[in-house]
Formats: C-alpha cells, sequence, structure tokens
C-alpha cells in the first residue's frame, strides 16, 4: 500500500514547503509586496487537497517531491499573474531548478550518505522537524538564517539584500542558529 496524500500526511509538510516558499521569494523580492509565504503555502495545500487522488507516490520522499511540484506550479502561476507575461518555458524550468536547488540545501542541514528506507524516512521526518522550527524562528532570524544557510549567501550578500550592517546580520544569524538548538535540543542540531 502506497503513502496517501491525505490531509494529515499533507499538512505534516506546511512547515517545509513555508521555509522552501520563503527560499523562493527571498530570491525575488520584487514579489513579496504581493505574495506571502503562506499565501502560497495554503494555495498549495488546497491544489494538493484538490488533487489528492492523483498522488501515487509510495513513499514520503515521492510526497514531499509530489508538494514540490505543487508548490512550483502554484508560484509559477502567481508570478505569471502578477506579471502578465506570456508563459516562459525557461524561467519556469529556472524555476524548479531553483526550487529543487533549495530543497537540496535545506536537506543538506542534515545528516549524509543514508540509504535504507529507515535512514531515509529518519532524515525526512529531521527535515520535517527542522522546517518547522525554521519557521518558528522570528522573521528577521529566520531570513537570515535562510539566505545563510540555504541559499549560501555570504554576510556582506545578506546585509545588503537586507538593508543591515553585516555585524548586525551577524547578530541575528547568532541568535537564530542558537534559538533552533533550543527548539530542536542540543543532540537533534544539524
Amino acid at each position: 500500500m502506497g503513502t496517501k496524500a491525505d490531509p494529515e500526511m499533507v499538512e505534516r509538510h506546511r512547515a517545509y514547503l513555508a521555509a522552501l516558499a520563503r527560499l523562493q521569494l527571498a530570491a525575488r523580492p520584487w514579489l513579496a509586496p504581493r505574495l506571502d509565504a503562506s499565501d502560497l503555502v495554503q494555495q498549495v495545500m488546497l491544489n494538493a487537497h484538490e488533487a489528492r487522488a492523483e498522488f501515487r507516490g509510495d513513499t514520503p520522499g515521492e510526497l514531499v517531491a509530489w508538494l514540490r511540484k505543487i508548490l512550483n506550479h502554484a508560484l509559477a502561476n502567481r508570478i505569471r499573474h502578477e506579471t502578465q507575461a506570456r508563459r516562459d518555458i525557461g524561467a519556469e524550468r529556472s524555476l524548479e531548478v531553483d526550487l529543487e536547488a533549495s530543497s537540496c540545501r535545506l536537506d543538506a542541514w542534515l545528516a549524509a550518505d543514508q540509504t535504507s528506507p529507515s535512514e531515509r524516512a529518519q532524515k525526512h521526518e529531521r527535515a520535517t522537524t527542522l522546517a518547522a522550527a525554521v519557521d518558528a524562528l522570528p522573521d528577521d532570524q529566520r531570513a537570515v538564517v535562510l539566505l545563510k544557510h540555504c541559499q549560501g549567501l555570504t554576510l556582506a550578500e545578506i546585509a545588503a539584500q537586507t538593508d543591515r550592517t553585516p555585524a548586525a546580520v551577524a547578530g541575528l544569524l547568532r541568535r537564530g542558529l542558537a534559538r533552533l538548538r533550543e527548539l530542536l535540543g542540543e543532540g537533534n542540531t544539524p
């Protein structure tokens, strides 16, 4: 019996999707005044609920990939709506690549090479837990942590993007990571 895309299973990934949505919106600051990550995630949840009968996966990883695909489509549709531009296949492929890269960087916070099904399930569970912890951070700390650890930006790049000094960014990053350690418990730090 395969993994079901029932509302409870989908809901478990809300924080993970929110983290990915924030990363995508951070890369498109012109869209931020028009679209909030929580609105985008809510649209993904609605789309997933409506299309749950179409899900044919067998694993939690396939469910996550399916949800990322829905997120990609929702973001592409919103960008298309906001820009009222013709369909640009290159831009949509770029969105898919960006989303996959963001997902990989978020997953890379977690432990290395795990191959057994139980290890993959544990890794996925840790990714979900980490995403929920990141989601619980204050907005400014969350933004800095995601820009640093998921987008790989330097402190100077983050400072320029957020209109803060590098020292202020370093302080936010330090407090954000300390709060993550508290939320995850010392033994569960990524």
